[in-house]
């Protein structure tokens, strides 16, 4: 370092100034010079500067060199090396001599080495800035580093983006305010002026000070660090996205969460577009080029807050494009980076509108390929992201889009056999609601919000001879169509055991030796799902009673005309398919105006984990429906809202039966000893009422039928015989005996006495039929009312 730098480097009160005339001699002397040679000024003015040198060589040349080094003798004996230079003046008589200790010099050159190492670096930026934080030094002047240039007197605010400008303002001024340093600090940059961009840099920050100690400033040193930030920015976003993106089988859902990954952080405007058949879980066409391309807007989002109005809005078909080389190029599986202009010169203007958000100057796009099929494409517009999509961006959204296609493809082909599964099941399941003169019945099925969503809970409601009604509910093990066909399977089962008129017990034994075999039919691996719960009644409204039998099925609600509810305390065999254990039947009594719950195990699922606590808040919630008066519609529904805690995880049934009360006088019954005489005391029981009833259009065939039925009981049963007449909208006659026998009709031959009784009542009938009770049987037969 020269004298200059030295000179100019050091603090003014460390410069020593003499002026002397053409003869060497001192007539002038500094206060700094009086501190550095501990000599007055009356102690050197008027004498020659030669004598302060201890170098004889140069006090003997006569004349003081222009500049270099030299040692001067101090007033108190000792020495001082100093570095000084000899500076002409205007008036040539005198010259200013400046010196400076030649260890501050040394400390002063070692300073400027440091600060034009710091202004001279392109990787670590360095900024001196005064107590307004305006910029005093720095090596940003020409924007040789990443950024806008910060010339000379330039402030924060002049090219940062006012947010980050106050951030970065707020932490220099904490470190001009307090001393204490910054280390280190991440801080993300936005520029206000060209070249725009984001960047992140790491912020070191210290402050300086003059030589009383007073703050002067704040001295800066950051290194880009925006390389390793977009990097760590696209890995986060990665992690994300495969956390994120696919975890539901819902197409809709997942479009959303894959715009939800994207934006802000990525991009500020998203949407995905879907093919029309992938929403509804078909394969989308195969097309190629422009044209219709099938697609329809799915999911969206704006970092903005809400959609631009004047974009394609969610729900709305994409017009039909023009054959752009962009649209072969997602056809083809790749991920486009373009922008407004290059769309201006494909699009029309009011393509350009429904595609462009203000202010978009960069856009991205990938296609959502899986298993060879496009299914649709993810957009993305950066518009207040002032960079726009580089390389490393294309390789992320093609990450990410290959990923997010095997969600939807996923969801897809869940959807497809969701809704196979609902339309057999839906077509499987009876009429919801189904009302008879004695019975009105309301079943409501509701599928889980999350998993396979469709099982095999089923509801029957089937109306049998005599008035009689068998209402069923069930629940196969496990979801998806091979529980809705095995559903199926039973409830046809079902029905024709319930066309047998067994007991519900009996039933529930041929229905568990049917589960058995299936679950023998079935592949080794899942034979130990193969299951099933079940309850079967049977309402009786001549009796007012209802017989019940259950196989692992949660019991029934009664909830009673007077507003009492309670569990119907049935006896529960095994579930189905377990075999070699019997089941019982219950008892009770239904009065008409009583409501009959029969549910699933997943309608208590809707109200909590508990079993008590559940089936006290569903007794608790029929109650209350119960006395609202409502209709079973209502009530079913209000049962199946559940307490609304927790979504369901299961799917649930529901069956409502009300009973209604017979006319008065509609039912009439006798009981007969097991004597011929007996036949004609039937008969005329028989048709006396028929008199009554205002039917003697049927008394011939009902005379007849009476007199076949009695006889073969009298003769092959033995007694007491009951019977019994029931006026509807059909005539019912039952003749009861204590035989177990099958009756059975037989074709007689012209010379055999018998064996006409039960052809002949096939003829004067609609149809007839015969049941099984503890102890004997009951053969009915219906009649169409005579008019």
């Amino acid at each position: 370092m020269d004298i200059d730098d030295a000179a100019e480097d050091a603090r003014p009160s460390q410069v020593a100034a003499a002026l002397i005339d053409r003869r060497g001699v001192v007539v002038g002397w500094s206060r700094a010079a009086e501190r550095l040679v501990e000599r007055p000024a009356a102690e050197v003015l008027r004498r020659s500067v030669l004598r302060l040198l201890t170098d004889p060589e140069a006090a003997h040349a006569g004349r003081l060199p222009d500049s270099g080094t030299t040692t001067l003798r101090c007033g108190s004996g000792k020495t001082v090396p100093v570095r000084y230079r000899v500076d002409g003046l205007r008036n040539p008589a005198f010259s200013l001599v400046l010196a400076v200790a030649a260890d501050q010099a040394a400390e002063s050159e070692r300073d400027a080495a440091l600060s034009r190492a710091l202004l001279g670096q392109d990787s670590i930026g360095f900024v001196l800035r005064d107590a307004d934080l305006a910029v005093v030094r720095s090596n940003l002047t020409r924007g040789a580093f990443a950024g806008p240039p910060l010339p000379v007197g330039s402030r924060l605010s002049d090219v940062m983006h006012p947010a980050d400008a106050a951030g970065v303002e707020a932490a220099l001024r904490g470190v001009l305010e307090t001393g204490a340093p910054l280390a280190a600090h991440e801080q993300r940059v936005r520029s206000a002026r060209p070249p725009y961009g984001e960047w992140s840099l790491s912020v070191s920050a210290m402050r300086t000070q003059d030589a009383r100690g007073r703050p002067t400033g704040v001295a800066v040193l950051f290194t880009d660090a925006t390389e390793h930030w977009q990097a760590e920015r696209r890995r986060e976003l990665r992690h994300r996205a495969a956390a994120d993106i696919g975890g539901t089988l819902d197409i809709g859902r997942t479009a959303q969460d894959i715009v939800d990954t994207l934006v802000p952080d990525f991009a500020d405007v998203a949407w995905v577009d879907l093919a029309d058949a992938v929403l509804t879980g078909d394969e989308p066409p195969k097309t190629f080029g422009g044209g219709d391309l099938h697609l329809r807007r799915t999911a969206v989002r704006s970092a903005d807050g809400p959609w631009p109005p004047g974009l394609l809005q969610p729900g709305e078909p994409v017009p039909p494009f023009p054959d752009l080389p962009v649209i072969r190029e997602l056809q083809e599986g790749r991920t486009i980076v373009t922008d407004r202009e290059a769309l201006a010169r494909g699009l029309t203007a009011a393509h350009l509108r429904l595609a462009v958000p203000e202010g978009g100057h960069s856009m991205i796009t990938a296609p959502l390929f899986a298993r060879g099929l496009v299914l649709g494409l993810v957009a993305a517009w950066r518009t207040d992201l002032p960079e726009p999509f580089e390389e490393g961006d294309t390789a992320l959204l093609a990450e990410i889009a290959a990923h997010s296609a095997l969600g939807v493809d996923n969801a897809r082909r869940y959807t497809r056999e969701h809704r196979a599964a609902v339309t057999l099941q839906r077509r499987l399941l009876p009429q919801a609601c189904t009302s008879t003169r004695v019975m009105e019945t309301t079943g409501v099925y509701r599928p889980a919000s999350g998993g396979a969503e469709i099982g095999g809970d089923w509801f029957d409601a089937i109306e049998l001879p005599s008035l009689r009604t068998a209402l069923v509910v069930g629940d196969v093990t496990g979801h998806g169509l091979h529980a809705t066909a095995t559903m199926g399977r039973l409830r046809t089962a079902v029905q024709t055991l319930a066309d047998l008129e067994l007991t519900p017990d009996e039933l529930l034994a041929h229905l568990d030796d049917l589960v058995f075999r299936l679950a023998g039919e079935a592949d080794p691996a899942q034979r130990d799902v193969v299951g099933a719960t079940c309850l079967v009644a049977v309402h009786d409204p001549v009796a007012g009673r209802c017989t019940m039998a259950a196989a692992g099925h949660p019991p029934p609600l009664l909830a009673l005309p007077d507003g009492q509810v309670a569990e119907v305390a049935t006896r529960p065999g095994p579930p189905l398919g377990v075999g070699s254990l019997p089941f019982e039947a219950t008892t009770v009594d239904v009065p008409p105006g009583s409501v009959l719950a029969l549910y699933t195990d997943g309608l208590l699922q809707r109200y909590g984990t508990d079993l008590g606590a559940t089936t006290r808040d569903l007794t608790s919630r029929l109650a209350q429906a119960q006395s609202t008066g409502g209709d079973l519609t209502a009530i079913a529904q209000a049962l199946m809202a559940g307490s609304g805690t927790r979504p369901p995880r299961d799917d649930a049934a529901v069956l409502l039966a009300r009973p209604s009360p017979l006319e008065a006088g509609s039912v009439a019954d006798w009981e007969f000893p097991a004597d011929p005489r007996a036949v004609a005391s039937a008969r005329e029981a028989a048709t006396g009422q028929l008199a009554e009833w205002g039917l003697e259009g049927n008394a011939f065939a009902t005379e007849l039928i009476v007199s076949e039925l009695v006889t073969n009981a009298v003769r092959y049963a033995g007694g007491p015989v009951g019977l019994r007449m029931i006026r509807d909208e059909v005539l019912f006659c039952e003749v009861t005996d204590p035989s177990n026998t099958q009756p059975r009709m037989r074709r007689a031959r012209t010379g055999d006495e018998g064996g006409r009784g039960l052809f002949l009542v096939a003829q004067l009938s609609r149809r007839w039929g015969s049941r099984y009770g503890q102890t004997g049987k009951t053969i009915w037969v219906e009649q169409e009312p005579a008019e």
